[in-house]
């Protein structure tokens, strides 16, 4: 990432920092007075919150596998629950039935788990049973579509649909700006959702700060069938363009699939949510897809990696704090060829 980017992003990358610490393990923080009276005890360090303590049962519940990511996010968090001896994960049947969901998360609740990490199919219809389980003095989690009531979970964390679009906008303006004329086109995913809104917002923001806009825009559904008709549509009515923001990674494979149909070339385009066949295509650099925008698909596992902290009442090592954060929001970054090995390890298959 240039210097640009960089200076644009340094104040939510040091906001986001703390979740870091907790992936990629931290070190103590011994305070320099150890004979002060008045000096907060040392947090407990890394290596001890990593060693076994008491049994921990979580219950995890997500939507339907249907989508490249949301298949991460369930096999990141069976992954990372299988990396500690004391935590027990009992796994939910994927579901994009808002009721079977609310149920689900009510047996948890009878069975007496200690911690939920929940990813709502629809976060406003399951903040009640969210706080029902926190009632029920149940640490809750909730990851990605934040509940309507922020007190139905202990924490939670977040991607950064915003963020998302700044990052690609800034890297276009980087790019294209000050070339005259510039055309730029928009893939979205599902106009209705705010998440789409959000990264829509951020884009437009983001490209204003060069002189850009957005010259075209198309929606999709996030799936390769819709991205291909919305991106044959786009390139049908636009003779030229200069880039191309594809919201959406698994949606890009249509995306690439009706660019490659088409027979054009002239622009470069950068994606977003970070697969691994984008990743591997950014690699290659034989495509006219340049860059992607990661949206990381690790959320849950961050997610049982914190329940378990909060249940055996540790904290984030190198955080002063004595208690896990009631917020994180992850960060949005450019993948480009210059750095995609970083982040291939943690991509995704469409």
């Amino acid at each position: 990432m240039s210097a640009p980017l960089r200076h644009r992003w340094l104040a939510v990358a040091g906001a986001t920092a703390a979740l870091a610490f907790v992936v990629a393990g931290c070190t103590s923080n011994t305070p320099t007075d150890k004979g002060s009276e008045s000096a907060a005890p040392a947090p407990v360090a890394a290596g001890g919150n990593d060693e076994p303590g008491d049994k921990v049962v979580i219950g995890f519940s997500a939507p339907a596998a249907d989508h490249g990511w949301m298949g991460s996010i369930t096999a990141s968090a069976v992954d990372e629950a299988a990396k500690y001896s004391d935590v027990e994960l009992k796994q939910a049947e994927a579901t994009n039935d808002v009721n079977l969901q609310i149920s689900q998360i009510e047996q948890f609740i009878n069975d007496g788990v200690d911690a939920i990490v929940l990813l709502p199919f629809d976060g406003a219809a399951l903040t009640e049973v969210a706080n029902k389980a926190m009632d029920a003095g149940i640490v809750v989690v909730n990851v990605d579509r934040e509940f309507d009531d922020p007190n139905a979970a202990r924490t939670t964390i977040l991607g950064d649909n915003y963020g998302m679009g700044v990052s690609a906008g800034s890297y276009i303006c980087e790019q294209l700006g000050g070339k005259a004329g510039a055309k730029v086109a928009e893939i979205a995913g599902i106009d209705s959702l705010p998440l789409t809104q959000d990264r829509s917002k951020g884009f437009k923001d983001a490209l204003g700060t060069c002189g850009l806009k957005v010259d075209a825009r198309v929606a999709a559904d996030f799936t390769v069938q819709g991205g291909e008709a919305a991106a044959a549509n786009l390139l049908q009515a636009q003779p030229h363009l200069d880039a191309i923001w594809n919201h959406d990674d698994d949606q890009g494979v249509g995306v690439l699939a009706a660019i490659e149909a088409a027979g054009r070339n002239e622009f470069f385009m950068v994606g977003g949510a970070g697969s691994k066949n984008v990743m591997d295509a950014i690699k290659a650099d034989n495509t006219v897809l340049k860059a992607t925008v990661v949206y990381p698909s690790t959320q849950a596992a961050d997610g049982v990696k914190l329940a378990r902290l909060l249940v055996q009442e540790k904290a984030m090592s190198d955080l002063v704090d004595v208690q896990v954060p009631r917020k994180i929001q992850l960060f949005a970054p450019v993948v480009t060829k210059e750095n995609v090995d970083q982040f291939l390890p943690t991509a995704f298959e469409s």
